[in-house]
């Protein structure tokens, strides 16, 4: 999704209280344990990117048991207690709605998350560890938003990832859970390389 920034709320709030504060925030915020962390608004290679992408899966996946969700659609990670907004999902079958939430799943197969220079470490390291804990994730992507690269990692075995890259773009992005390829033209179509990437993305 987007950017985190420094942990600004001083006390510790229920689930329940977040979400209820969600509702009426202007901007989204994470939940993490007991602590909300506001997030501000993506770049336009952010957004082209995600839309990309999700357009290339709802056309590639129509009339197969899959659903596709862009940005908007929070993920609860029981194991850590998370609430995020993942920019792009793929769920199998049905989705799974935590307390009946139609804004709120607990089931993704594939997570995707378009990097920026204050999202990368964390999507990389901590973020993919809370996803690892979801029992339904098989696959990672994760999307520069800057360059030609793409960094893949799908589950072979309980704790066991393998990973695949992709930086030329005459290839296609191929997703290991279902027959899928993306060509990377497709992903980084209309997107602007030179547009400087603003530090707070």
């Amino acid at each position: 999704m987007t950017a985190i920034l420094e942990k600004t709320q001083q006390r510790y709030y229920t689930p329940d209280e977040y979400l209820a504060l969600e509702e009426s925030a202007e901007y989204k915020s994470e939940y993490h344990d007991g602590q909300i962390i506001p997030m501000t608004g993506g770049t336009t290679n952010h957004n082209q990117i995600a839309g990309n992408l999700y357009l290339s899966l709802r056309l590639g996946l129509k009339g197969q048991e899959y659903d596709v969700f862009i940005g908007d659609v929070r993920l609860w990670i029981p194991e850590v207690q998370c609430y995020t907004y993942p920019d792009v999902m793929v769920i199998a079958s049905q989705p799974e709605f935590h307390n009946n939430r139609k804004d709120t799943i607990t089931n993704p197969q594939v997570i995707i998350e378009v990097l920026s220079k204050s999202t990368r470490n964390y999507d990389r390291g901590d973020k993919f560890d809370y996803y690892k804990t979801l029992p339904t994730f098989q696959e990672y992507i994760l999307i520069e938003q800057s360059q030609v690269k793409i960094a893949q990692y799908f589950k072979t075995d309980a704790k066991r990832w393998l990973y695949r890259e992709y930086d030329e773009e005459d290839t296609a992005l191929s997703l290991s859970g279902f027959e899928l390829e993306v060509p990377l033209m497709d992903i980084y179509e209309k997107v602007d390389f030179t547009e400087e990437e603003e530090s707070t993305d």
